[in-house]
């Protein structure tokens, strides 16, 4: 994740282009998974620290489970493992269409903003089809 170009691709601009950054993944892994059902209040385009490299990275996050830490969907990894696994990583935000979290200690997501910019730019681009 580059903090100088913070742009979010739609899985359309990213399937075209053929390339992408770990938002793209994340994006794309959202998208796919509520067309294929999953509940949009469950899944999180989620922003972690990587421990060990030091930089920002973005992950998809699923909470199968209330209160339950959740699954992480990594452009590095091949694993699907849940968060408390991942010690490489910190969670930072959780953005969907319903706000912006903070994850507790307890796994419950707390809100800490009603929406993202980021986000809400890339709801309108998807749904103007690009």
């Amino acid at each position: 994740m580059d903090n100088k170009q913070d742009y979010w691709a739609t899985p359309k601009e990213f399937l075209t282009c053929g390339f992408g950054d770990c938002e793209d993944y994340a994006i794309i892994k959202y998208y796919s998974l509520l067309k294929l059902g999953f509940d949009e209040k469950k899944l999180f385009i989620t922003t972690v620290l990587e421990k060990y490299k030091g930089g920002l990275h973005m992950v998809l996050s699923y909470f199968k489970n209330e209160n339950e830490s959740p699954l992480i969907l990594d452009n590095l990894s091949f694993k699907i493992l849940d968060l408390k696994t991942r010690t490489d990583l910190e969670a930072q935000k959780f953005i969907n269409s319903t706000g912006v979290y903070k994850l507790s200690k307890e796994n419950r997501l707390i809100k800490i903003d009603e929406k993202s910019n980021n986000f809400l730019n890339l709801s309108l681009k998807v749904k103007n089809n690009h």
